[in-house]
């Protein structure tokens, strides 16, 4: 998902959308006070549930610190969501190490160090006029699944049991994916390279990504192309295989700000490092689970989860 672009810009005269934040919180048991008290704000994210969810956290959090927010999350694709950013359309979001570090600042090889990576992240976007603040744990990256009832059959741990696998038995690895990942060097075409294998074109089925998790599920695939913060890995009982060769770029999600407007509230970085602490994979699993299995409204969602871990309170 950090990885999906629509290519869709923003107009010239920036952004017209977005609903002021209602919500009548305050700061919760953990109690950052209200440093941002007459600021106005505007938080925004990419169309997805993820990063939905992660942009309401923020605005949620700015609102309890004492801000007027500007709700505009939900936009087209990564360019228009990180565009807002750089122009100071919006002032704050989620964003991941990856997605800057080969779509945004053009670079071919990831850094395997996610620490490493979000550093020279950060290093090379000031120049952009954006802040990066800590990344979390929170890998948004590529992964194949497999579902628990043919894995015990096949015991397969890593991306090298796969290539293995494939070698010994080719007619036994089947792989759906969705069309971009099929053709990217980033996706399919790179990790078969990077892992020796040669699947049949026969073996690869193209689908939309969202029937990728139901066709593994049934077993009309062996493997799947899968996000590994995608709450349906959990709801639908699939197993994600190590990317033991650290093919896939780390895909961590860190706050991004308008360097205009950090500069003029440094109290943002007060407010979201904790939240970016207690983030990681699971719990975004867990989240985006509740979304995209449950049905639930991604603003309720966040909001539950900060009351509930003491980043917040109602007023």
């Amino acid at each position: 998902m950090a990885l999906l672009l629509t290519g869709v810009g923003l107009a010239g005269c920036g952004l017209k959308s977005g609903s002021p934040m209602v919500d009548d919180v305050r700061p919760g048991p953990r109690d950052a006070g209200q440093p941002l008290k007459g600021a106005s704000l505007t938080v925004t994210s990419k169309n997805f549930s993820e990063n939905i969810i992660l942009g309401e956290m923020i605005g949620l959090i700015f609102k309890a610190a004492g801000a007027e927010v500007l709700d505009r999350t939900n936009l087209p694709g990564s360019i228009s969501a990180r565009e807002s950013i750089v122009k100071g359309d919006a002032d704050a979001m989620y964003e991941y190490t990856g997605t800057a570090w080969i779509t945004y600042l053009g670079h071919e090889k990831p850094i395997e160090n996610g620490q490493k990576q979000w550093e020279a992240v950060r290093d090379a976007d000031r120049a952009h006029g954006v802040t990066w603040l800590p990344q979390s744990t929170l890998n948004n990256t590529y992964s194949l699944g497999i579902n628990q009832a043919n894995n015990k059959k096949y015991k397969l741990k890593t991306l090298s049991d796969v290539a293995a696998l494939a070698k010994k038995d080719p007619s036994a690895v089947t792989i759906c994916v969705e069309n971009e990942f099929a053709s990217r060097d980033d996706g399919l075409p790179g990790m078969q390279k990077a892992y020796g294998m040669k699947l049949p074109a026969a073996n690869i089925k193209k689908m939309d990504a969202g029937i990728v998790y139901t066709q593994v599920s049934k077993g009309a695939c062996l493997l799947g192309e899968v996000f590994t913060t995608d709450g349906r890995i959990k709801s639908l009982h699939l197993d994600t295989l190590a990317d033991d060769k650290h093919f896939f770029p780390i895909y961590d999600a860190a706050p991004v700000v308008h360097s205009a407007t950090f500069k003029k509230y440094p109290a943002i970085a007060k407010l979201l490092d904790p939240l970016s602490k207690r983030l990681n994979t699971k719990v975004a699993q867990e989240l985006n689970g509740r979304v995209d299995v449950d049905g639930q409204d991604p603003h309720a969602v966040a909001k539950e989860w900060l009351i509930k871990e003491g980043f917040i309170k109602n007023g």
